[in-house]
């Protein structure tokens, strides 16, 4: 069994396999250790076009068309009786204007394969148990599926394990983030009763004074993922008794028309509380950190899976540049990504304290301004030509200003 390697990645998820093609692609041997069994469930399974513009660099957008995911063309926001739709083809960045609702499981199974057969060692069971850095090798252990430690080394790790955090919690690296303490509550429904509008775009939907909200994402074989989000007492009080809060939610919701009242669960809801966590640093001695492993802000927009397709693609860049002997600076990496994280929180944010239902919910949001808007929500949060990302924060609360005078 070979065991040294130039990169070993930590996780099999969508950081991870971007990460391990454009490392390969830069003539890299790569061993990823991916500590599930896949196909196995992880929520976040709407994607933004931005994603589009890395799969399609790395070959990889067939093996994601072939799966026949629910085509994504913008979103629907509401808030009581409003509503606000963007549409990824009215954007301002030139990009794509479509992508994809995804059920993770296939997803992740989808790209996790075709990385294999780019040349990936992939080894699913196993589990991270130590971590050793040094200036040229870095040593790892790791527990197989037949419980045997194993230890290999290479020349630089890759952490994108995802909300597993291995090296964030391993070599303490992790900090508390200053928002609320947040939650989501969630389950698969069938979702034959939707409309053929109802199935091209995510619903989002505002609630308790903006504290909460309820989000639709349709999926190609008929099922849908439907979930709350807020503080996490109110998604504790909405688990109680086996989620009966929730489903009473979900199937009296207004905005949603009875479209999931005495329908089938896939599953029974699931919770996921304090979602929102950060680190210290990006990047050390012999690794660094991508996707869910460096920040994860929150769902609303959907930002998930593009920020880790992006960092994992961004992270084996300047990780290839390194290894082929160039001067680089790992702070580059950190300053570089945290712009885009920026942008988004400023979203998420603007959000929760109601500016972007101002925004959203105006008739004095022309449409220039709409569509720069609009490319944030398509994931360019990169694009520094478009004003609504270059000065984000103050952008978004002069607008909302502007139209509340």
């Amino acid at each position: 069994m070979k065991n040294d390697f130039d990169i070993i990645v930590i996780g099999a998820g969508p950081a991870g396999t971007i990460a391990s093609c454009k490392l390969m692609k830069e003539g890299f041997t790569v061993k990823i250790l991916e500590k599930m069994e896949f196909p196995r469930f992880v929520i976040g399974e709407s994607l933004l076009p931005h994603s589009m513009d890395y799969l399609d660099e790395l070959d990889l957008l067939k093996c994601i068309e072939d799966q026949k995911f629910q085509l994504k063309t913008g979103a629907c926001f509401y808030h009581n009786e409003q509503r606000c739709d963007f549409l990824f083809k009215d954007q301002y960045t030139k990009g794509w204007d479509y992508t994809y609702q995804v059920k993770r499981a296939d997803f992740d199974n989808a790209l996790a394969k075709e990385t294999e057969k780019k040349g990936a060692d992939l080894e699913f069971n196993a589990e991270v148990l130590l971590v050793e850095n040094g200036p040229a090798q870095q040593k790892v252990k790791y527990l197989n599926a037949q419980k045997e430690e194993i230890n290999i080394t290479s020349r630089f790790v890759v952490d994108a394990s995802g909300y597993g955090r291995v090296l964030p919690r391993m070599f303490d690296l992790e900090v508390k983030v200053p928002t609320p303490p947040r939650g989501a509550i969630f389950s698969h429904f069938d979702d034959s009763k939707r409309t053929e509008e109802d199935g091209r775009n995510i619903f989002i939907h505002a609630f308790n004074n903006n504290t909460c909200w309820i989000w639709s994402i349709p999926f190609s074989d008929g099922s849908a993922s439907v979930g709350i989000v807020g503080d996490a007492s109110n998604i504790t009080h909405y688990a109680e008794n086996d989620g009966a809060g929730f489903k009473k939610m979900v199937a009296d919701f207004p905005g949603l028309s009875g479209r999931y009242d005495n329908v089938e669960y896939k599953f029974e809801p699931r919770v996921i509380l304090n979602y929102a966590v950060s680190v210290k640093q990006l990047y050390g001695e012999g690794y660094i950190l991508c996707g869910n492993s460096t920040e994860f802000l929150d769902p609303v927009f959907s930002s998930g899976v593009t920020l880790a397709i992006s960092s994992g693609y961004k992270a084996a860049t300047i990780v290839s540049e390194h290894l082929k002997g160039e001067n680089v600076n790992f702070e580059d990496y950190s300053i570089e990504l945290k712009k885009g994280i920026d942008v988004f929180r400023s979203y998420v944010n603007g959000w929760y304290n109601g500016t972007l239902q101002t925004i959203f919910f105006s008739d004095k949001t022309n449409e220039v301004m709409k569509s720069q808007i609009c490319s944030v929500l398509a994931g360019y949060v990169w694009d520094e030509t478009n004003p609504f990302v270059k000065k984000h924060e103050k952008a978004l609360s002069t607008l909302a200003k502007i139209i509340e005078m």
